[in-house]
């Protein structure tokens, strides 16, 4: 390997990189801005003709009724800016006690968040995402300005007291929204007062989530407003390629880097096995098996790719905890697993070749390169 430092050194460097471009995109999919770290018992109920069309809070008890459902919440989505209009905030608006019942050991609520919630109608809890980003405190008071939700004023700002920060379950829980109370949002707007964005339940112990949706959206089949009920995980995917399919989009762009990777280090490795020629004649002539020359060249890119994907892996745990909460990098224990998986395979792949040349290197022509 130290035959050319500099080139063994520029391979690991290109390794590296590959990984490390890997390993921030496979970690964005795993963490918040994406769907793994969603449940599959936690369902939501939205109407069938889309997100922006709501539904009536009348069929809250309806879903309570249900004998195989256990707690149901309800939230509308207030989504405006603070100060600039980059600045996109969140605000999902809903029962606190509800809340607390469906998802509230997930998201990080406890009894005393809810209690500082619950002071006054103008309140509001903040995830620390949201939070960290904007440089918010407890305490402060934050405008929002809606981008359709207005008042019975036409005013378009809403005026909120942050009476806590919530923290999630883990660091892969989205935490980049706020919680408001339904009833403030609801009594003040102008347009579709007693309706929601959305229904959120969870089923019964032993009851099936995907059987439950069926049930639900079978109750209201006939209604004005149909029904879709999907699980949260389902919700976040299909919220998720409204925008983009960021699973292709990671394929494609870590296909192309690995692609291109195994050509360089394919190349490189040919050319480094015909430099040593000589080398391997000599290694013939004292006896050493075709075998085990085979095993060193294989050894050899192997080894590279353990140190470059080490440094590339250790790059991307870097700039996770660097990022923080708020891109929503994670690199799970199943993304290294995969990535050490992908590390073997591609070592082997890209020294077979040059391994297989350099066995069947006759002596004879390997010393008339001298």
């Amino acid at each position: 390997m130290w035959r050319k430092p500099l080139r063994t050194v520029l391979l690991i460097i290109c390794v590296a990189v590959a990984f490390l471009i890997y390993g921030l995109t496979a970690s964005f999919v795993a963490g918040s801005q994406g769907s793994s770290a969603a449940s599959e018992d936690v369902l939501g109920v939205t109407s069938v003709a889309g997100q922006s069309q709501p539904l009536p809070i009348a069929y809250l008890g309806r879903i309570t009724s249900q004998p195989d459902v256990e707690t149901v919440g309800y939230m509308t989505r207030l989504r405006g800016f603070v100060e600039t209009e980059n600045n996109v905030v969140s605000v999902s608006a809903t029962d606190p006690a509800r809340l607390m019942a469906v998802t509230g050991p997930q998201l990080g609520l406890t009894p005393v968040l809810i209690e500082a919630l619950g002071g006054a109608r103008d309140r509001l809890l903040v995830g620390r995402a949201l939070a960290n980003a904007n440089g918010w405190i407890v305490g402060q008071r934050i405008t929002v300005t809606s981008f359709q939700i207005a008042k019975q004023d036409g005013i378009r700002n809403w005026r909120f007291e942050i009476a806590g920060i919530f923290e999630g379950e883990s660091t892969s829980t989205d935490t980049y929204f706020a919680i408001a109370h339904y009833d403030y949002v609801n009594a003040s707007r102008a347009l579709a007062q007693d309706t929601v964005s959305a229904f959120i339940l969870r089923p019964r112990a032993g009851v099936s989530p995907s059987e439950l949706a069926v049930q639900i959206d079978a109750l209201f089949a006939n209604s004005a407003t149909p029904t879709r009920t999907q699980s949260e995980k389902q919700f976040l995917e299909a919220f998720m390629r409204q925008y983009a399919d960021v699973g292709m989009i990671v394929n494609l762009v870590t296909g192309a880097a690995f692609v291109t990777l195994l050509m360089i280090i394919i190349n490189t490795m040919i050319f480094a096995v015909r430099e040593r020629r000589f080398e391997i004649g000599v290694l013939k002539t004292l006896g050493v098996s075709r075998r085990r020359i085979m095993m060193l060249v294989l050894a050899e890119t192997l080894l590279v790719f353990i140190v470059g994907g080490g440094v590339g892996l250790a790059l991307t745990k870097l700039a996770t905890v660097l990022a923080g909460p708020a891109i929503g990098l994670t690199l799970t224990p199943m993304i290294i697993a995969k990535a050490s998986a992908i590390i073997f395979i591609l070592g082997i792949a890209t020294g077979a070749l040059p391994a297989f040349n350099a066995m069947r290197t006759p002596i004879v022509s390997a010393f008339r390169t001298r």
